[in-house]
């Protein structure tokens, strides 16, 4: 799984860098702020966001497999206190080919005895007491709505498009671009939409070894971890990238207090092809029309990758809701109120959300710090002035990836083979 399907495709995509208008000068100190720039160009130039600058040092660098840092003894007493919940099962292939996916000329049992979902798609764990993988919600005709690998630097007028449809989302955050887009992820709080973890350097999980696998989810979720620094909550919800779990890996996040969130039908809009990506949202909606979700609603793996992702989203807007009763964020498909570790963050309830109630209600929140006092967030809290009701729709390689410190790291690792497809 590739950003980019040859080299040639890499490189015409940084020769088009090279006639990207220079970023016009901007406030970047506000989420509210932020949220106004709709230019692509201006939102992918970097910025500094000061207590993020001043934790630097406390996290792992940027797209690199997370480990425990030296002297963090917060993070060593954790991982030691979750151990004993932890299964012996060795971690799967060879570093570092294994990390990107390629499990070759690793030997495991036909008969699944780790319940590894790449292997096999079990969601359904061997071991007594880990929960079963969320791969469909409970409510009929209903549809788990989300996105992975955000928060994307260019995702305001996407957001606000969600917004206009008062329509919120689970949104899947890297550790990584949390760290390199703070504000970014700040509006998903601010527009309703729930948070959950994408890991850190979105990496084959069932590749690493326990100590990784506990950093790439510690470093992305809870106390100095950067979801929390940044947005101010602590998920309780997580997907493994590219869906690659086993009971191991299910354990390690299960005693970290998340539950592990899958799919069951899949888009591949991180492909870049409209033919692919067109075919699978249309196969979905084929499905919900002939009554297959008429019993139990289901899950659809999209991303906030990429412009084309995030515009393929809104061309099948129209058409997911006649299809579907109704589109609601998996927590709230599953009546998870109470989304996060800290008090005072609700999402809806089902009910509350079919009956108009959009947005739950969330505690003022500075730098991560959150006070006692609970408001409830209006949908319409941003009202930036767009040029268009969409996303570019073209499939100009320069508008596909965010165009800052963090797009040419993933630049760079595409060069070895790609980190980010799920």
């Amino acid at each position: 799984m590739h950003l980019f399907a040859s080299l040639s495709g890499l490189l015409g995509f940084i020769d088009a860098l090279a006639f990207l208008p220079p970023a016009i000068a901007q406030d970047r100190t506000t989420e509210e702020g932020e949220a106004q720039i709709t230019d692509p160009n201006v939102e992918c130039s970097p910025y500094t966001y000061p207590p993020v600058a001043q934790a630097e040092n406390q996290f792992p660098p940027l797209w690199t497999v997370a480990t425990i840092l030296p002297g963090d003894t917060a993070a060593q007493n954790r991982y030691n206190s979750i151990q004993g919940h932890i299964p012996n099962i060795p971690p799967k292939g060879t570093q570092p080919q294994s990390l990107s996916g390629d499990f070759s000329g690793f030997s495991y049992p036909s008969n699944d005895p780790d319940c590894w979902w790449t292997f096999d798609h079990c969601d359904n764990p061997k071991i007594p007491g880990i929960p079963t993988d969320i791969t469909t919600v409970p409510e009929p005709g209903t549809l788990g709505y989300g996105f992975d690998d955000g928060p994307n630097c260019s995702h305001n007028i996407f957001y606000d498009f969600l917004q206009s449809q008062n329509q919120t989302a689970t949104m899947f955050y890297i550790g990584t671009n949390v760290m390199s887009l703070p504000l970014e992820a700040q509006r998903a709080l601010a527009d309703g939409h729930q948070v959950c973890v994408h890991t850190w350097s979105h990496r084959y999980m069932t590749a690493l070894t326990n100590e990784q696998a506990f950093a790439e989810l510690y470093y992305s979720k809870t106390s100095l971890e950067i979801i929390k620094l940044v947005i101010g909550v602590t998920p309780t919800c997580w997907r493994p990238p590219y869906g690659d779990v086993d009971d191991r890996i299910r354990a390690i996040a299960q005693a970290m207090g998340l539950r592990t969130i899958i799919w069951q039908y899949d888009s591949s809009d991180w492909l870049g092809n409209a033919t692919v990506t067109d075919a699978n949202y249309q196969a979905l909606i084929n499905a919900a029309t002939s009554g297959t979700f008429d019993d139990v609603g289901t899950i659809f793996l999209t991303h906030e990758l990429m412009n084309f992702t995030m515009s393929e989203a809104i061309s099948w807007y129209g058409n997911l809701t006649s299809a579907f009763k109704h589109l609601v964020p998996v927590g709230v498909a599953l009546n998870t109120t109470n989304p996060y570790v800290e008090d005072g963050y609700t999402l809806p309830s089902f009910a509350q959300y079919v009956n108009g109630t959009h947005v739950g209600s969330i505690a003022e929140s500075v730098n991560g710090t959150t006070s006692n006092t609970s408001t409830t967030v209006s949908t319409a809290s941003h009202t930036a002035t767009t040029t268009s009701s969409t996303p570019t729709a073209t499939r100009n390689a320069a508008q596909i990836l965010p165009i800052d410190s963090v797009g040419w790291v993933v630049i760079t690792a595409a060069l070895v083979g790609g980190i980010l497809s799920a």
